[in-house]
């Protein structure tokens, strides 16, 4: 028997207390993003106006710190999934955000903010896109790989149409390796303001879904690479319908990796939620949007926005209703995958501890 404790939709264990990560007093704190180590240490960012911020927990999510300030460097991208991004590893946290001097799309680059001792202070590193302003459309994503090194990919708009590029990163974001082309659309240009998620799974392989613009199609496509960004594998749509939009639908979807290699996406379709490998038949969750999925030892969990707050599946394909309010939750794991903790805004930051070690 499995020494973990996890939330089955209440039919054998009590469902775990929401944990009020920002106090209720401040109702601007949104775009939460997870980062979970192994020793129990959970980190939320989020951002308020144009200051990001981050929320420390020593305890695997059962309480948080106050907010600490990270930085504020200009006007932040925030919103509709463009805030921060964080990774945590061995205590030293990095975080990402598209900031600009006028913001509003008006310009954007990737800014880097760096911590040496669990998120208590910060420093900016180097800027990530290596062409100004060309992150001004304020989507990007980061992942971290067990060797350390950081990735971070991004809508460009160095060039006409919208591109997805990518960097990586050996020392914790202090600098960042060339800018490579990761997907130009045959189309002239990719979904404009879905951001592109990533991960790194078991084998060191990088893997980025991104939802693409081909032929008056809306549909989510994945690649990958082994070697940084050097090369990438052919990007393959995923699932078998397809969603003609002309429109952006504003919702990215999340890919994440567990154990022995498996990948898995989760994402929107017309006002359906999916899941599928990325060469498998796709499995209909329910109805919403904005959906955030992460690994642990026993599968996939899934968080989404449906239409009586926010969603929750187990890797069983069970569902409940863990809030009636909430928008854009998201989920992350520890890399031995034994922690996991949900996020999303409502009138301020709210969590759960899904699952977390016992005994």
């Amino acid at each position: 028997m499995r020494n973990m404790v996890s939330l089955l939709l209440g039919l054998a264990f009590q469902m775990p207390p929401i944990v009020a990560v920002t106090p209720a007093s401040t109702s601007t704190f949104k775009d939460p993003q997870i980062a979970v180590e192994n020793d129990g240490h959970v980190y939320i960012a989020y951002g308020a106006r144009d200051a990001i911020y981050v929320s420390v927990s020593r305890n695997m999510g059962k309480s948080y710190s106050a907010p600490i300030l990270v930085g504020e460097v200009g006007k932040l991208s925030l919103g509709r999934r463009s805030g921060p991004r964080i990774t945590a590893q061995n205590g030293k946290v990095t975080i990402t955000a598209i900031y600009g001097a006028k913001g509003r799309g008006a310009d954007g680059d990737i800014v880097v903010f760096r911590s040496n001792n669990h998120g208590e202070s910060w420093e900016v590193g180097a800027k990530v896109n290596d062409v100004e302003g060309s992150a001004r459309e304020g989507l990007h994503a980061m992942a971290i790989s067990p060797d350390g090194t950081l990735a971070c990919t991004w809508l460009d708009l160095r060039s006409k149409g919208t591109t997805i590029y990518l960097s990586t990163s050996k020392d914790n974001g202090a600098t960042w390796s060339k800018n490579r082309l990761v997907y130009e659309s045959p189309s002239g240009t990719v979904c404009e303001c879905c951001h592109p998620s990533m991960t790194y799974d078991r084998s060191g392989q990088l893997q980025i879904m991104f939802r693409n613009s081909l032929n008056g199609a809306r549909d989510m496509f994945l690649t990958s690479t082994i070697d940084d960004g050097k090369t990438f594998a052919p990007a393959q749509k995923l699932g078998k319908g397809t969603w003609m939009l002309d429109a952006c639908p504003m919702d990215g979807g999340m890919v994440a990796s567990g154990t022995k290699g498996k990948t898995m996406t989760i994402w929107r379709r017309e006002n359906s939620v999916f899941t599928s490998t990325p060469t498998g038949q796709e499995v209909l969750l329910g109805t919403g949007n904005q959906p955030w999925g992460a690994y642990s030892s026993d599968g996939l969990y899934a968080l989404w926005s449906g239409p009586n707050g926010i969603s929750f599946m187990n890797p069983n394909l069970e569902r409940a209703i863990i809030a009636e309010k909430g928008e854009n939750p998201v989920l992350a794991s520890s890399p031995n995958l034994k922690i996991l903790i949900g996020a999303w805004t409502d009138k301020g930051i709210k969590s759960i501890q899904l699952i977390y070690p016992t005994g």
